[in-house]
Formats: structure tokens, sequence, C-alpha cells
């Protein structure tokens, strides 16, 4: 059964798989649960500034890739869910019940919903705050979320230490390893071998850039700092 199919079979059973306490085994795409969860986190996130308009969908289908068989029910599914941003929060505790011991994946969702959020050229207020709303309820740290708006919304001058999840006063041992640890982590190998959508390997690409220029970034103000007391 498809992805897709999945989302449509579950919705007419109305099915409440997400109280399995595992995470479940497979590949996200084809658990109902998650499925279904993403599908309405997507379409109110379309609704959280206020309009809605079809270029979420279009970004919301290169991410999360509905087969054309199953389009038309999905974007019915998804015009439904996205009417009010009322209930979002359930489903993103659903899904962070489900997928609790795979913080990865929960990552990887909010990667998706900041992808949406930019399908119309602005990333609005009152998105941000649904986004980091979400990733709370996920269970990621402040610090977390604010290295993800920074790999997908562009790291201010002083946010390379954001990126890397490192505080601004670690000596250059703990900032290389931290570096080497959040390439390892957001590696696009890593998202091929969870069998992710391509859309998803080019996150992780930009991603990884954005953790080599950080740090990058990091070491080059030590050096120039260094310079700088030295003279």
């Amino acid at each position: 059964m498809t992805f897709w199919r999945s989302i449509a079979t579950l919705a007419a059973r109305r099915l409440d798989l997400a109280e399995c306490p595992d995470c479940p085994a497979g590949l996200p795409g084809e658990d109902p649960a998650f499925s279904t969860a993403v599908t309405a986190l997507g379409a109110k996130l379309a609704k959280a500034d206020g309009r809605a308009d079809g270029h979420e969908f279009a970004a919301f289908s290169e991410v999360f890739q509905p087969d054309p068989a199953s389009e038309g029910n999905i974007h019915r599914l998804y015009d439904l869910a996205r009417q009010t941003t009322h209930g979002f929060e359930s489903y993103a505790k659903r899904l962070a019940k489900r997928y609790r011991t795979c913080p990865q994946i929960l990552e990887d969702v909010v990667d998706g919903l900041f992808y949406i959020a930019k399908a119309d050229g602005v990333v609005t207020q009152e998105e941000l705050d649904y986004l980091e709303r979400v990733a709370g309820l996920f269970g990621l740290s402040p610090l977390s979320f604010r290295r993800l708006r920074a790999v997908h919304l562009g790291a201010k001058a002083d946010d390379p230490y954001m990126i890397l999840d490192v505080a601004h006063d670690a000596d250059d041992a703990t900032v290389r390893l931290a570096w080497k640890s959040a390439l390892s982590f957001a590696h696009p190998d890593r998202a091929r071998a969870r069998g992710l959508p391509s859309e998803f390997i080019e996150v992780a690409e930009a991603k990884s850039a954005a953790i080599n220029e950080a740090f990058s970034t990091v070491m080059r103000e030590r050096r120039e700092l260094g310079l700088a007391a030295a003279g």
C-alpha cells in the first residue's frame, strides 16, 4: 500500500494508530499514523498566516510526494484540514508519542514544514510561531529550533554557534567535535538510508553545507580575534 493510500485508508476507517507505544518498524511513509499527522500539520500550517493558497499544497506535494492516483483524495483531505489551525497540537503530540525514540524523524518533519512555510516566498511570524510550537511539542529544544530556523531562513552573523549547537565560550576542540557530530547527524546518506524523498535529501545537503559554513565562520572569527589580541 502506498504512502498516500495509507492515509485514505486510515481516514476512512477512523482508526487511531498513533497510540502504539513503540517507534514503528519500517519507513515512516508506510505508517498511516505518520502520514495522517504530517498531512494535517502541513495543511494547518498553510492556514497559520490567515491565508491558504495553492503554493503550500504544491510544496507539501513536493516534500511528501503523493502518487498521481491518490492526489485528488489527498487534496480533499488537505483542504479539510486547512480550514482552521485548531487541533494541530493533538496531531503533533500523537506524532511525538509515536516517534519519541526517533528524534531525527521528528526533525525531518519540521524540515518539511519549513519547506512548506517558504513556499509563498514569505515566512510570517504566525508561521514561525506555529513551527516553534510544533517543534516544542516534538520535544526539540529551543536551541535546536533556532538552528533549524537559521538553516532554512539564513543565519545571522552571530548564529554559527546555534547551527553547531555549541556554546559561544566552548573551546576549539569542543567546537570541532560538535561540527563533526552535527555533520554526521545531518549527512544526506542518512536521509537516503531512511528512504526519504529526494527533497529531504536536498534539505540534508543544504543543512550539511550550513553546518560546514558555520564551522568555517566560527574558526575564522576565532583566528581573527586571536590575531587582534596578539597585535
